[in-house]
């Protein structure tokens, strides 16, 4: 990714607490019922990752232009709540951090 591309967007991670007074199939009726899958991200947004952590829910990184984010927001309130109790995080790739933090220590700085 280009250093523009990265000025130009952010990354966001959602977490998507199930609601465990539902069952699977509660959840996927309601997600059905609200089109989850065909609006959710919206249009512009990029899916960096998607995970499921049992016993918790599922993650999502979203890589998207500071102007979108509302409309994030918006969609989440429009089709997650009910099955899904949701937190969201500005977040950043921390990779190439760490890796010039290392170099920088083993070249005897801290």
């Amino acid at each position: 990714m280009s250093s523009a591309q990265t000025n130009d967007t952010l990354l966001l991670t959602v977490v998507l607490k199930h609601d465990q007074s539902k069952n699977l199939e509660e959840i996927q009726s309601h997600m059905k019922k609200m089109d989850w899958w065909e609006r959710f991200p919206v249009e512009g947004v990029e899916i960096v990752s998607w995970t499921v952590a049992m016993g918790l829910g599922q993650i999502v990184t979203l890589r998207l232009p500071p102007s979108l984010l509302p409309k994030i927001n918006v969609e989440l309130e429009r089709s997650a709540w009910g099955v899904f109790r949701t937190e969201c995080y500005p977040t950043y790739d921390f990779v190439p951090v760490r890796a010039m933090i290392r170099e920088r220590v083993q070249n005897g700085g801290q």
